[in-house]
């Protein structure tokens, strides 16, 4: 997924010193994408950025015109906005009682043109969605912030997407059954696929791919929202880039999809089922390292290998599966580095 552009609206308050604060709050942010007035251009002064200058409804950059602003409001506005595909780099798009299904459309005709779709948002909230919308999302967001203070909230977006994850593999070493324990069984809102899962793990230096029930068995049907995650201590890599245990997980929490080829994926959380069941001791390492995690013993979790999914019923020892390694250890769910054991 491309990183999300971000720019910041200086242009719109009534008063100079407010635009002025607008522009420097921006900067102490760290965005540098900054609209400005045309009769405001002595603003760029105060800090190294590019002013995108605001004309009408034109915005121009080197004495070039990038992009323009349609305001929609009704049909006929969408059939503007429309006509401005691969017309220029740039199309901001603004309303005043946003409705999703618009960009919805916006976001659909405008994939796979030349010209960048951004939306105008008021609330860090608002722009999450818009970033998300159709899962592509509009290409950025245009920040029409209340006040220069409201701009801080903004630095915690998400603009990059979710991470590649840098996967390995590793030998098993060991398979022992266990005796009952209590194992969490995450459901998702999301569809998986065939190689996609979670990473989880008894240390958090080492998450093994466990991959989802998205293949049907000789048993039991496909559920392919589902990652039978393991035992209720284990850590699990979530969405923000912080583990959580097993036992935390909540409905309505973001999770972290990962595919055996390291693309990754938001998933939000529907239900997090914990249940007795018998367990299986799952050992994996090389050069001198051990490393852990603990299954249900049953023939629908998977471990995912270099070469697919494999069952527990059929791992055998010597065989590699996926994992993520890190160095360090964790506190409260953030890496950390320090000399730390888990074993």
């Amino acid at each position: 997924m491309s990183p999300k552009m971000i720019w910041v609206r200086a242009d719109l308050p009534g008063d100079y010193e407010e635009r002025k604060s607008m522009v420097s709050s921006a900067l102490e942010a760290g965005l540098t994408n900054i609209m400005i007035r045309d009769t405001d251009r002595a603003l760029a002064r105060l800090g190294r950025f590019e002013p995108l200058v605001v004309a009408g409804d034109d915005i121009m950059s080197g004495g070039e015109r990038v992009g323009a602003i349609v305001t929609i409001s009704g049909p006929d506005d969408m059939e503007k906005a429309s006509a401005f595909r691969d017309r220029t780099r740039f199309l901001v798009i603004r309303s005043q009682d946003w409705k999703v299904i618009p960009l919805e459309n916006l976001i659909a005709e405008f994939q796979g043109s030349h010209t960048k779709l951004l939306a105008s948002a008021s609330s860090p909230s608002e722009a999450k969605l818009f970033m998300e919308t159709m899962e592509k999302g509009a290409d950025g967001v245009v920040i029409e912030a209340g006040s220069p203070s409201e701009l801080q909230a903004f630095t915690s977006l998400d603009l990059q997407g979710p991470p590649r994850i840098e996967l390995g593999s590793i030998p098993i070493t060991s398979i022992v059954p266990l005796t009952m324990g209590d194992r969490a069984c995450v459901d998702t809102c999301s569809l998986l696929r065939i190689g996609e899962g979670m990473l989880v793990g008894s240390q958090s230096s080492c998450l093994f791919l466990i991959g989802s029930e998205a293949a049907d068995s000789e048993y039991v049907a496909s559920r392919p929202f589902r990652v039978n995650a393991g035992a209720v201590h284990s850590y699990v890599l979530m969405a923000n880039g912080r583990t959580k245990y097993l036992s935390e997980l909540k409905g309505g929490e973001e999770a972290l999809a990962v595919s055996s080829d390291g693309a990754s994926r938001k998933v939000v959380v529907g239900r997090n089922k914990i249940e007795r069941r018998p367990l299986v001791l799952i050992e994996a390492g090389e050069n001198g390292k051990r490393f852990s995690t603990i299954l249900q013993n049953a023939e629908t979790i998977k471990l995912c290998t270099p070469d697919g999914p494999v069952s527990v019923s059929d791992l055998q020892v010597g065989q590699r599966v996926l994992v993520r390694l890190e160095e360090g250890g964790r506190h409260f769910g953030h890496s950390i580095k320090e000399t730390i054991m888990e074993i």
